[in-house]
Formats: structure tokens, C-alpha cells, sequence
């Protein structure tokens, strides 16, 4: 059926579809009701298709589930982005709470260097940055891109799909988890990093491991190192030219000292 030619009845079951939905995310509808100041028995009747809230009404209910009126028209897992999976009813409890609770003072927003053990060139290491952000609903976002000369040792292009990486930060009572994935989900990457005592608001370190067929040389778990950069202009540019293979003596002292690569 074409948008224009939906009846009232139509739009009033699309919209009692969508609203069950939105409820879902909440253990009461008395309690949401509430919250919304909206009669409970007229609140039902909009669940049912029985009734249509008034414009003011409908603005209150868009403005707090966080949609637009594109409620009365679509299905509403269309008007989401794709965070809603981790926070939606299925995972809310195991990932939902961690994603969306990752305060700044755990992982701060902004870029990073990180450095690690390379998987496909013994004895190296590889170095570069790695933005850390809030998005909707407060999940931490991580953006990076491969370095182009791991690329190109690999005898693949440097495009910028090939090189990117996406993914999502979740705490843990312990540390920090972070899922990334290259586009269409290629190559998968898991991080777990702590905030290093010895320098606690700069360093986080760890271990990273990467999904995908297995080959012989390559180890499936490395230590890596993140530091917070800010808005330290001069580190984040001395990194973007470091970026991609580098010695054990080209790293940064502690970032060696986290790595143990002088124990290699």
C-alpha cells in the first residue's frame, strides 16, 4: 500500500503496532504512562488501534521514545539506528546497560595512538590512531583505519573500505571491551584494554585478537596499548606520519615498556 492512500484505520493499527514496540523496552505500562502524563485507559486504547492521540499528545510520545512521526507510517525497527540492537530488549541486560554507561572518565571521547604486535610480520609492531565518541543513546562508538603499509604488504588495495574499521566500547567491572569489524564484517577484531595504574589518566593496555581463518603465522592473541592524546595537536600528527610498521626501539618508551617488547 502506498503512503496517501492509507485509511484512518490503517494508520491507527500501524501506529498501535509501533507504539506496543516502543513499549516493550519498559517493564510497566502503568509506569510509562506516567512518565508520559497520559491517561492509562486512553493510553491502552492507543495500544489497541481503538483511538489516535491528539497532535500535542503524539509530539510527547515522539519526543520520548526519540522518533518522528514517521510512526504512523513505517514500521518503527525502520526508524532506529542500528545501536537499538544492543539496546534493545533481547540484549539490554547483558550489553544494553554497559554500552550505553561508558562514562568518559572510564574511556574518555577523542582520539587515541595505539600501538600492538603485528599479526602477519614477526618481530614488528604497528602503530596509529583510533577515535573514541558518543553517539545516540551515549554508546561509545571506535573509528580507526588500518595503516595503509599493512595493506600493502598483504598485496591489497589501499582503498579506504578495505582500510576502515567500526565498532562499539562496553565496560566491564574489570576494564573495557571493544568489537570492531571492517566493512561488511571481513575481519573481525576483539579488544579488552584497563587503564594502566602506573599512569592512570593516559594508558590503557591489553590484548587483541582478530576473527578469521586461521593461518600459520599468525598469533591469535597481541598486546596492545592505547593513550589518550586530546587535543595534543603535535602527538596526533607525529602519529599519523609514524602510522603502519615500526621497530621495537621507533616505539614510544612506555608504550615498549606495556608491549614487553624489549623481553621478545
Amino acid at each position: 500500500m502506498k503512503h496517501g492512500t492509507r485509511s484512518p484505520s490503517d494508520i491507527r493499527s500501524i501506529f498501535s503496532t509501533n507504539l506496543r514496540i516502543l513499549c516493550e523496552q519498559h517493564p510497566s505500562v502503568s509506569d510509562l504512562s506516567r512518565k508520559l502524563e497520559i491517561n492509562r485507559t486512553q493510553f491502552n486504547r492507543y495500544l489497541s488501534g481503538e483511538s489516535f492521540p491528539r497532535p500535542d499528545i503524539l509530539d510527547r510520545i515522539c519526543s520520548f521514545f526519540d522518533v518522528d512521526a514517521r510512526i504512523l507510517l513505517e514500521p518503527v525497527e525502520t526508524l532506529w539506528d542500528r545501536e537499538t540492537i544492543l539496546n534493545g530488549s533481547f540484549l539490554r541486560e547483558f550489553i544494553g546497560a554497559p554500552v550505553s554507561d561508558l562514562p568518559p572518565q572510564k574511556l574518555p571521547s577523542g582520539l587515541f595512538r595505539y600501538s600492538r604486535s603485528s599479526f602477519l610480520k614477526p618481530n614488528f609492531y604497528i602503530s596509529g590512531l583510533v577515535l573514541i565518541f558518543r553517539g545516540r543513546e551515549n554508546t561509545t562508538y571506535v573509528r580507526y583505519f588500518e595503516p595503509c603499509e599493512t595493506l600493502q604488504f598483504q598485496g591489497l588495495r589501499t582503498h579506504k573500505d578495505l582500510r576502515e574499521f567500526r565498532g562499539y566500547a562496553v565496560r566491564h567491572d574489570e576494564g573495557i571491551s571493544i568489537v570492531c569489524t571492517r566493512k561488511a564484517a571481513k575481519i573481525s577484531q576483539f579488544t579488552f584494554i584497563a587503564r594502566t595504574p602506573l599512569a592512570e589518566t593516559e594508558f590503557w593496555s591489553g590484548h587483541i585478537t582478530r576473527g578469521g581463518r586461521e593461518e600459520r603465522h599468525d598469533p591469535p592473541l597481541t598486546r596492545i596499548v592505547y593513550e589518550y592524546l586530546g587535543k595534543n595537536t603535535g602527538q596526533i600528527l607525529a602519529t599519523a606520519r609514524k602510522s603502519g610498521f615500526l621497530n621495537a626501539s621507533d616505539l614510544e618508551p612506555f608504550h615498549r615498556y606495556l608491549l614487553k617488547a624489549d623481553e621478545s
